[in-house]
């Protein structure tokens, strides 16, 4: 593993372009990459620096977009999936990080979509809204054991506990049901609630999930996780904006974290920070291309920025974080692991 600091710009003005540039490379056969969960759950917060220690790393990055606040701070915006399983669908325009650590660490990116039902009696379909998230009026929303210990939920729904593929009760009016170790629980309110309410104790529930990835990956993935916009494709600059804002996002100066992939298969983890005007003021997401074009990369993704850009080495946070209040806790991160 290798880190280079960076500065460019004038730093002899008052005010002026300047940036601070942390670059981390990673060269598979010395090192993999894994992600980690705050507090290894769906919903919470963690530090980086916390997650990285916790798990004997020796650097690491923060990675997902997440919800802020609330009962549920800490749950994935965006898509994850874990070994094929769909902890949290896809949002926005589905941008999204493929990894392995099977026969070498690997990297791609690609454009996710997922059409999640569940089959009942191998005949009824019902769709799914969503994985591990706040239910709104009229949704289907499946809780897995990887959520949390309950679903969290307020009582004005209906929830139905499946374990080892069977219904095993119904809980109406109740809400924050305790999700099963051996299965899930599906949340339903308004006229959602209609289909639920019909199934019965030993009835057959199965999760369909397929995953499309646009393009096709390269390798079958252990984690999925949403991201972007994707930076570089194939060498070239990427300008779909991937569903984020072109105004307040794409085209704004921000902190920013990224991840890309050299054509020699080596990982290049960076963080610019910003918003700190006579140190760094971030970059927009066509600067951030042009960067990891610069540093080597053929392929790469914008991450979680703001104030959740974050790198740490040897339990050191080691960029200015942009929150006056410190390291933000965040939802999950990338961590390097000595092999």
């Amino acid at each position: 593993m290798e880190h280079v600091a960076i500065q460019r710009g004038d730093f002899s003005l008052e005010a002026g372009d300047r940036w601070q540039i942390h670059v981390l490379l990673v060269v598979p056969e010395k090192a993999s990459i894994k992600l980690v969960r705050a507090m290894d759950e769906l919903v919470g917060a963690e530090t980086t620096s916390s997650m990285a220690a916790r798990q004997g790393a020796i650097a690491a990055i923060n990675s997902g977009f997440f919800r802020v606040a609330g009962t549920y701070r800490g749950e994935p915006d965006g898509l994850m999936v874990t070994n094929g399983n769909v902890m949290s669908e896809p949002t926005r325009g589905g941008a999204a990080m493929a990894l392995t650590n099977v026969g070498g660490t690997k990297v791609a990116f690609t454009h996710v979509a997922v059409k999640a039902e569940l089959k009942i009696n191998e005949k009824e379909i019902i769709p799914i809204n969503g994985f591990n998230r706040p239910r709104e009026v009229g949704q289907v929303i499946v809780f897995t054991p990887e959520f949390h210990r309950t679903t969290l939920t307020t009582p004005d729904g209906i929830e139905v506990l499946v374990r080892k593929g069977r219904v095993q009760s119904l809980l109406d009016g109740k809400g924050s049901s305790v999700i099963p170790a051996d299965g899930f629980v599906i949340s339903a309110s308004g006229t959602a609630r209609i289909a639920l309410s019909k199934l019965r104790r030993g009835t057959k529930v199965k999760i369909l999930a397929p995953i499309n990835a646009t393009p096709s990956l390269p390798f079958v993935p252990e984690v999925l996780l949403g991201g972007g916009p994707i930076l570089l494709a194939k060498g070239e600059i990427q300008t779909n904006p991937d569903g984020f804002n072109p105004n307040s996002f794409v085209n704004a100066r921000h902190p920013r974290t990224a991840i890309g992939v050299r054509k020699d298969g080596a990982l290049v983890l960076v963080t610019v920070d910003g918003r700190q005007p006579k140190k760094s003021v971030g970059m927009t997401i066509p600067e951030l291309a042009v960067l990891m074009l610069e540093l080597g990369c053929e392929e790469a993704m914008n991450l979680d920025g703001g104030g959740s850009t974050t790198m740490v080495i040897r339990n050191k946070v080691i960029n200015n974080v942009s929150d006056a209040t410190g390291e933000r806790p965040v939802s999950d991160a990338l961590i390097v692991i000595a092999k």
